[in-house]
């Protein structure tokens, strides 16, 4: 890899290549309503797309030379590096490295590139910034040398990068929610089969996301942990993965060490919720669909150990709104963002207020991202 001249944020790509982009394509970010650290686990998750998204202008180039430029770092730089040739740097350019190592790998024909980013996905927020960056690139990759991949395969494209390239040992649901999901159906997705079912939002309901503001990644230790322990538990009880266990299975899970007991807990007694979570939606039931947000919230902060204070204090003041039916942490943990459902056309008000009274100390901001201003 090598580093080029810092053009200034506002940069186009005619300002940083000299010509006209040859493709452009661009993928959401997601919120996960529930079904939190199950997709490692073979199980069921329920998410769908936010407004925000990550942008992609691309021109090929005669040859195996890729110049990606991204608007999302401090000072950015032109950087570089030879198909063939990636080799990991542990900065943005490890997700561009990667799927062109994973396309390669997988028998498609490539030549150089080059590359504009923009996104408005907060980085580390909890909202899979990350995937929106893969698919993104993938959806411009394939118009560009006429790929044949589909959404599916785009998806498991985009998580084999992360996982093997870049070294974050996700599921698959970010991708794939990335891929196939949009912002009025949630998309209840079977992560073992990969079969997907999209389930209409009630008329009746909105979807609230608050950032608050405290980063997290998924290549960190922690993360990796608890996949760890999931597959540590499974193998103790005998199944292939805690997916295979249901309710009526958790008599077993005493016979576990600490914490693989809690942890099995949380996968099974989620992947329930997500079931009962797609009924409520089927019924129009939010006061149901409420209280398993809340329920899931608390298995993810007591048995999975994934939340953070200022998550709690978010959700708890979702908790005090009249118009909230229910809150929890929404991705990986460890600090990024919120998920509640409102009673239609009061989220972004209640979201607001939430906001203001996280920030009263001065020593912290939130930001509502959806619904948008």
């Amino acid at each position: 890899m090598s580093v080029k001249e810092s053009p200034a944020a506002t940069s186009t790509f005619a300002d940083l290549f000299g010509r006209d982009p040859a493709v452009r394509a661009d993928a959401p970010g997601r919120v996960n309503l529930i079904g939190e650290h199950t997709d490692y686990s073979g199980g069921f998750v329920l998410p769908l797309a936010i407004p925000q998204r990550t942008r992609i202008e691309l021109g090929p180039r005669i040859g195996p030379l890729v110049r990606a430029w991204s608007a999302n770092v401090e000072s950015p730089e032109i950087l570089e590096y030879r198909l063939g040739d990636e080799k990991p740097v542990h900065g943005w350019l490890d997700y561009v490295q990667g799927i062109t190592d994973v396309l390669r790998q997988d028998g498609y024909t490539l030549r150089g590139f080059d590359l504009r980013i923009e996104s408005d996905v907060p980085v580390g927020g909890g909202l899979s910034s990350s995937a929106a960056l893969e698919v993104s690139l993938l959806r411009a990759l394939r118009e560009a040398f006429g790929l044949e991949i589909d959404d599916v395969k785009i998806a498991l494209a985009g998580q084999k990068a992360e996982n093997d390239f870049v070294g974050a040992p996700v599921g698959i649901m970010d991708q794939m929610a990335s891929s196939l999901a949009d912002d009025k159906t949630a998309l209840f997705l079977d992560t073992r089969s990969l079969q997907f079912e999209r389930i209409p939002l009630p008329a009746e309901a909105e979807i609230v996301v608050i950032d608050s503001g405290v980063t997290h990644s998924h290549s960190a230790g922690e993360y990796r942990v608890r996949r760890q322990e999931c597959e540590r538990a499974a193998e103790l009880l005998g199944v292939r993965q805690l997916r295979d266990l249901g309710p009526q299975d958790l008599w077993r899970l005493p016979s576990l060490p600490e914490p693989l007991d809690r942890r099995a807990r949380h996968v099974i007694t989620e992947n329930a919720r997500v079931r009962s979570a797609v009924a409520a939606l089927r019924e129009r039931d939010l006061p149901r669909l409420g209280k398993l947000l809340y329920a899931s919230h608390e298995s993810l902060r007591n048995d999975f150990e994934v939340s953070i204070p200022e998550i709690d204090d978010l959700v708890e003041l979702a908790s005090e709104e009249p118009d909230i039916y229910g809150a929890r942490i929404t991705g990986g943990g460890f600090g990024g963002s919120i998920v509640a459902v409102a009673r239609r056309g009061t989220g972004r008000k209640a979201g607001e207020r939430i906001a203001a009274r996280y920030g009263e100390s001065g020593k912290r901001k939130a930001t509502v991202l959806v619904p948008t201003a």
